[in-house]
């Protein structure tokens, strides 16, 4: 069988003056999980490039520093000092629809901490959002007979967009770590789902679970991203013990235990 064809390397954005777009409403989903729906002029600009782990880089101004307007990422960079840089975070696209003009972004949030988090918990129709992108890299194959599918809630966007593409009865094996019952919602989906939630708050955990697991049978095609530590401990059990094919695994760590996005981004390109 010929390797996914959703292995090409992705269409990315390095830079630019950015998307702008308005929040036109905002959803609570779960108690740490908000929707915020955009949309306006600027959409027509944001390519659909067909991954469902589409991603986009979100800047935000950086407190107290005055900014020149339009807010222009590129033209900012360009001019003043590092410092003053926006603070930038990496956010999955949860949905993309030109036909509605709508654009979806769920946000995990826990109170004030970090930046878009509270950006999202306080965000009002006509907010403007700025952002870089989309880039991406997985959508599951169509050519695979079963699909494995593992992540948190900053996973959950990517995996609920694969869910929606995969083909009515193909099995699917689903494991979503988050912090309790109450964090759980609705995933919709033609296929034949198996889903496993685990939760922080009574000790489960999401390696072990899956190390535990039955293996579906015939070519698996996987996605596993989230914490980091978690997603090394996968990477290893899938490819060693599993034998799964290298090239039928998405796999990245979206954040570390105990660090913001600027610092774990720093030790990755070390």
């Amino acid at each position: 069988m010929a390797a996914p064809e959703t292995q090409a390397p992705a269409p990315r954005s390095k830079g630019g003056p950015g998307h702008r777009l308005q929040v036109l409403r905002t959803e609570r989903l779960t108690p740490h999980l908000v929707r915020v729906v955009l949309g306006g002029p600027g959409l027509e600009g944001v390519a659909d490039n067909g991954f469902t782990d589409k991603y986009v880089k979100l800047a935000f101004p950086r407190p107290g520093v005055e900014y020149p307007t339009p807010f222009d990422v590129r033209a900012i960079r360009a001019s003043m000092p590092r410092e003053a840089w926006p603070i930038v975070r990496t956010y999955t696209v949860r949905s993309l629809d030109h036909a509605a003009g709508e654009m979806a972004i769920d946000f995990v949030v826990h109170g004030d901490r970090g930046v878009a988090g509270p950006w999202a918990l306080a965000a009002e129709p006509g907010d403007v959002l700025v952002f870089m992108g989309p880039g991406g890299a997985y959508s599951p194959s169509t050519e695979a007979d079963a699909h494995v599918l593992v992540g948190d809630e900053a996973a959950l966007p990517a995996i609920t967009a694969a869910l929606e593409r995969i083909a009515p009865g193909v099995p699917v094996h689903a494991y979503v770590q988050v912090d309790g019952p109450d964090d759980e919602m609705a995933l919709a989906t033609d296929a034949d789902l198996s889903l496993r939630w685990l939760h922080r708050d009574a000790g489960e955990d999401l390696v072990a679970a899956v190390e535990a697991a039955d293996w579906p049978a015939g070519t698996v095609h996987a996605f596993v991203h989230g914490e980091t530590g978690d997603v090394k401990a996968l990477r290893r059990h899938l490819l060693d013990e599993r034998g799964l094919d290298r090239e039928r695994l998405s796999i990245s760590g979206y954040w570390r235990r105990g660090a913001d996005e600027d610092t774990f981004q720093a030790e990755k390109v070390r």
